[in-house]
């Protein structure tokens, strides 16, 4: 039993989401959401928040009988792809200007049942 989560257009890079979510890959869902609420980096707030919605879709979801907490669940997998690159300009000298990319990525989150 799974459940899903997915978080599209986070206004950060994909290689700055990813390293946060490296850190939780494989781990129960209590453990990661705490490692998340107390990490320095920002992308750590939008990975906590998709994160529980996903233990709200496997418990509301679950359509069995059977009481799941977050204590009996775990992060099967959770990877960063990239999302729309939005192209500005900024002012150079001598009249140039150069590109400014501005990154975005989505986040996928899917939690499960321990065995």
């Amino acid at each position: 039993m799974e459940a899903k989560a997915l978080t599209r257009h986070i206004p950060s890079s994909p290689r700055k989401m990813r390293l946060v979510v490296d850190l939780i890959r494989g781990v129960s869902v209590d453990r990661a959401l705490e490692v998340l609420h107390f990490h320095s980096k920002h992308a750590g707030r939008d990975a906590a928040k998709t994160l529980r919605s996903a233990v709200a879709n496997l418990i509301n979801g679950s359509g069995s009988s059977e009481r799941l907490t977050p204590e009996d669940l775990y992060v099967k997998a959770a990877f960063v792809d990239q999302g729309p690159t939005i192209k500005r300009i900024s002012p150079a000298p001598m009249g140039r200007a150069f590109r400014v990319r501005k990154r975005s990525c989505h986040l996928t989150v899917i939690v499960a049942k321990k065995s």
